[in-house]
């Protein structure tokens, strides 16, 4: 009998004291002992960076599998089930790891490894490989968990392609506490004569970027040097030195996503994959990245709402993220005004300020509830922040509560309401909502 994924995840807790700990040594010992799978992996798109890594990841897909390719993918966190991380390309289109496949092949990791201290991700990684080793496909796009120098997907010789979307402020406790170090942990996974695909930047990240590009022998493609894309009356236009394309709007939503697309665009030809054109439009408008400024039309907490408004889910949870789902309000209120409420939970280890703020002008008011989480944040603490921020605030005990709590309020028109500041709590509504990714 199969043992369940997560029985084996708790057991798999026990064997190192840290969730976190950023080091390559115990995972070159594992891959020794696995027989090296990360050899004998498809070709590979390899992805870090702080803001739209899984954005850029789902277009890529979406325009591999819309060319007929066969496309594994690994990405970071999981939202309801672990086996969304991973993947499995097929013909007509890919789907997710079954549970039975998933708990097998961490069971033989586990057994592999024989107690040695290991983090939960890195043993997760491991097991990636192993399972997309047995498995062919044309591409593997592979998503860097945090940071990337010393992340436990750097352990490639020679992607096709390194790719790092917008870097910004977040876990400075283990990357850096200024951008331009956090830039220089992301350029980790620059490989020599490979790729560098450096998306839309801060001027200090960008110049980062570049020098340790440089410096490692890779080969960069910097946005707005070597390619550029952009909105144009409603429209994606994507210029890089192989010409011009003009290509519709993304169907994820918000600016940000125009940029995503255009990185995903630039890293699938400087990889050399040749996709048509018919490839790049059919993508765009089919990818799909659950929690990122998704609404939700159906579901348990769509019928609690308050009738008549709409339910937005955004993970984002850091300043950058913040203003990117702030920009998309925006262009929503341009087109239909409506009131807007928050619904933020957030990690204790997130400055809850920095991300509040871009809400600031913008929302009507905003619930506080707290994450089922070691680190979460107490909700009276998120609320306490916004109220300094001159943002009216309220605490709820749950999402359910706080929509209850919403419905209370009497707004004409019925409210926009956003659930926002963590994946965590992005995994919660999902499953709770009965939606969860697929």
């Amino acid at each position: 009998m199969t043992v369940p994924v997560d029985a084996i995840l708790a057991r798999l807790l026990a064997l190192h004291p840290r969730r976190i700990d950023l080091t390559l040594d115990r995972m070159w010992r594992m891959l020794v002992a696995l027989g090296h799978p990360e050899r004998r992996l498809p070709p590979v798109i390899h992805v870090a960076g702080t803001n739209g890594k899984g954005s850029t990841v789902a277009f890529m897909r979406a325009m591999l599998e819309a060319d007929g390719r066969r496309v594994h993918v690994y990405t970071s966190p999981n939202l309801v089930r672990l086996a969304e991380r991973f993947r499995l390309g097929r013909a007509g289109g890919g789907e997710l790891v079954s549970d039975a496949e998933l708990a097998e092949v961490l069971e033989h990791c586990e057994q592999v490894n024989a107690g040695a201290p290991i983090t939960v991700f890195e043993i997760e990684t491991a097991a990636a490989f192993v399972l997309f080793s047995r498995h062919p496909a044309d591409v593997l796009l592979l998503e860097v968990g945090l940071g990337g120098r010393l992340d436990a997907t750097n352990v490639l010789a020679h992607p096709l392609a390194t790719v790092v979307t917008p870097v910004s402020m977040d876990h400075v406790e283990f990357l850096g506490d200024t951008v331009a170090k956090i830039a220089a942990e992301k350029a980790g996974i620059f490989k020599r004569g490979v790729p560098a695909v450096i998306a839309r930047q801060l001027d200090v990240a960008r110049d980062t970027l570049i020098e340790r590009a440089e410096a490692v022998g890779a080969r960069p493609h910097v946005a707005g040097q070597d390619w550029v894309a952009g909105e144009e009356r409603g429209r994606l236009v994507f210029q890089d030195g192989d010409g011009l394309i003009d290509l519709p709007a993304p169907r994820l939503f918000g600016r940000h996503q125009f940029d995503n697309a255009g990185t995903a665009i630039a890293a699938l030809r400087a990889a050399g994959l040749g996709l048509p054109t018919a490839a790049y439009e059919q993508g765009l408008v089919k990818a799909e990245w659950p929690a990122r400024m998704q609404r939700l039309v159906a579901g348990a907490l769509v019928a609690a709402a308050p009738p008549g408004s709409e339910l937005w889910l955004d993970g984002g949870h850091n300043a950058e993220g913040g203003r990117a789902v702030a920009a998309a309000l925006g262009d929503l209120e341009e087109r239909v005004s409506r009131p807007l409420v928050l619904i933020v939970g957030m990690l204790s280890t997130k400055d809850v300020a920095a991300f509040v703020q871009n809400f600031v002008g913008l929302a009507l008011r905003l619930i506080a509830v707290p994450l089922r989480q070691e680190k979460g944040l107490p909700a009276e603490a998120i609320a306490a922040t916004a109220r300094g921020l001159g943002l009216a605030a309220d605490t709820a005990t749950d999402v359910p509560d706080a929509l209850a709590r919403i419905g209370g309020l009497g707004l004409d028109p019925s409210p926009r309401i956003l659930i926002t500041g963590s994946l965590y709590l992005a995994g919660d509504v999902l499953a709770a909502n009965g939606t969860p990714p697929r």
